[in-house]
C-alpha cells in the first residue's frame, strides 16, 4: 500500500448500487457484458469484475488480451469479450485464458483459425468468436451484406465457432432526432446482418449492440446482451444525462464511484502581485493564502483543467491558481483563511460521500471532454483504495 496521500478512493457500495440498478433495469433474459477495459475505466479492473460477477454479469469486456489475462489470473470466471482487434502474437493468450475475440475480415478469420489448429491440435474443441459488423461506426466490422459469408468461413474452420454477433452505435448518446434515426438505422442494418447469417443456416449466437446510452434510452434495442460501460462507474453518457433521464420519466439512477483525493502539504502567505506557477499566468490582486496540493497532470489532473478548476476542502470549493504542474497544483484560500489547515483533505472530484462538490463531469466540462477521459486519465501512480 502506498504511503502517498494522493489516491483514488473507490466507493464499492456505489459500484454495487450501479450494477444492481443496471441488472434491475434490463430484462432478466438479457445478458450483461460489463466493460472493465482500461483498468475498469480507471477504477480497477479486478475490483469491478468481481462486483460485476457478484451482480450476475455473464460477460466482461476488455480491450486487450493482457487485460483479459489479468482477470483470469485473479480468479475471474465470467466470459471475457475482447472488443478491440488483436494481432497474431496475442492469439495464444486468447486460447489459454478463454478470451472471446471479435473478428470480421477473411484475413483475421483465416489467421485465427490457423492459430487455433496449432493450439488445440487433434482435439474437438471449437473456440467461440464474435463477428463484428460495421453498421455506421466506421471502426471495425464487416459490411452487413458480408456477414453470412464470414460466418460461414468461421463455421467451416475446425476449431472456431460463431458464438455471437455485435455492432457498436455511434450516436446513441445524442438526443437529436437525426442521431436517434441514425441509431435505429444502425439497428436495422444489424438485424439484416443477423438475418444473412441465419440464411446460411448458422445460429448467430449472442447478439449485442446496446452501449450505456442505448441501454438506458433504447430498451427495444437490447437484443440478447447489453454492454454497459460508463454507467457502471456512475456517469451518464453525454446528452443522455441525469437531467434528460429524469425529465423523460426514466427510472434509472446511478452514483459516482471514484473520488480523487489528496492533502494540503503547505500553506503559504502571498503578498499582492506575487505570481504562481509556470508562465506566471496568474498573480494575486491582493494578499492571499495559497495551499499546495501534491497532485498534478502526472496523476491525471490535466493541465487544461486550469483556469477554472476548484478543489473541495472542508466542504468549500477553492480555485486552483496558475498552471497545474506535473506533480503539484496551488489553490487560492483567500486572505487570512483560518478554516484550512496543514494536512486537511482536499477532494478534486467524487461522489457525495467523499465530501466533493465536483464530479468527473465538472472536470470534463472544464476540459472540453467527457467523464470517460477524466476517469481513465488517473495514472497508475495514484493508488486505488477501496472503501
Amino acid at each position: 500500500m502506498s504511503s502517498r496521500c494522493t489516491k483514488a478512493v473507490i466507493y464499492t457500495e456505489n459500484l454495487k448500487y450501479n450494477l444492481s440498478r443496471i441488472r434491475k433495469y434490463v430484462d432478466p433474459k438479457v445478458r450483461l457484458c460489463v466493460a472493465v477495459k482500461a483498468d475498469g475505466y480507471g477504477h480497477g479492473a479486478v475490483t469491478t469484475a468481481r462486483a460485476a460477477e457478484a451482480a450476475g454479469a455473464e460477460f466482461l469486456a476488455v480491450a486487450t488480451a493482457d487485460e483479459g489475462a489479468e482477470l483470469r489470473k485473479n480468479g475471474i470466471r465470467a466470459e471475457i469479450l475482447l472488443l478491440s482487434l488483436c494481432i497474431p502474437q496475442e492469439y495464444p493468450a486468447l486460447f489459454e485464458y478463454g478470451i472471446t475475440p471479435l473478428i470480421f475480415s477473411k484475413e483475421h478469420i483465416s489467421l485465427l483459425a490457423e492459430a487455433a489448429d496449432k493450439f488445440f491440435g487433434g482435439s474437438d474443441i471449437r473456440f467461440p468468436v464474435h463477428l463484428a459488423v460495421d453498421t455506421g461506426m466506421g471502426r471495425i466490422g464487416c459490411a452487413p451484406e458480408e456477414a453470412g459469408e464470414q460466418a460461414a468461413l468461421i463455421e467451416s474452420s475446425r476449431h472456431l465457432r460463431l458464438g455471437g454477433m455485435c455492432t457498436h452505435f455511434a450516436v446513441s448518446d445524442s438526443t437529436e432526432e437525426e442521431n436517434r434515426l441514425y441509431t435505429y438505422r444502425q439497428a436495422e442494418l444489424f438485424r439484416a446482418a443477423v438475418k444473412n447469417v441465419r440464411n446460411e443456416g448458422i445460429d448467430p449466437g449472442i447478439c449485442s449492440c446496446a452501449n450505456s446510452a442505448a441501454l438506458i434510452n433504447n430498451r427495444d434495442l437490447h437484443f440478447d446482451m447489453v454492454r454497459p460501460g460508463i454507467i457502471t462507474y456512475g456517469y451518464y453518457p453525454d446528452q443522455i444525462s441525469r437531467e434528460y433521464v429524469k425529465s423523460s420519466g426514466i427510472d434509472f439512477d446511478i452514483k459516482p464511484v471514484m473520488a480523487l483525493e489528496t492533502q494540503v502539504v503547505a500553506l503559504r502567505r502571498f503578498e499582492k502581485g506575487k505570481s504562481v506557477s509556470y508562465g506566471r499566468t496568474w498573480s494575486c490582486d491582493e494578499d492571499t493564502d495559497i495551499a499546495v496540493l501534491p497532485v498534478g497532470y502526472g496523476d491525471g489532473l490535466l493541465r487544461r483543467f486550469s483556469p477554472g478548476l476548484s478543489v473541495t476542502i472542508n466542504g468549500r470549493n477553492y480555485p486552483v491558481r496558475g498552471r497545474i504542474c506535473m506533480d503539484q497544483c496551488m489553490v487560492d484560500l483567500g486572505k487570512n483563511n483560518h478554516e484550512v489547515r496543514l494536512w486537511d483533505k482536499a477532494v478534486i472530484f467524487g461522489p457525495e460521500e467523499s465530501g466533493a462538490l465536483n464530479t468527473a463531469d465538472t472536470l470534463a466540462q472544464l476540459g472540453g471532454t467527457i467523464s470517460y477521459e477524466v476517469l481513465t486519465s488517473i495514472t497508475k501512480r495514484v493508488e486505488r483504495r477501496t472503501v
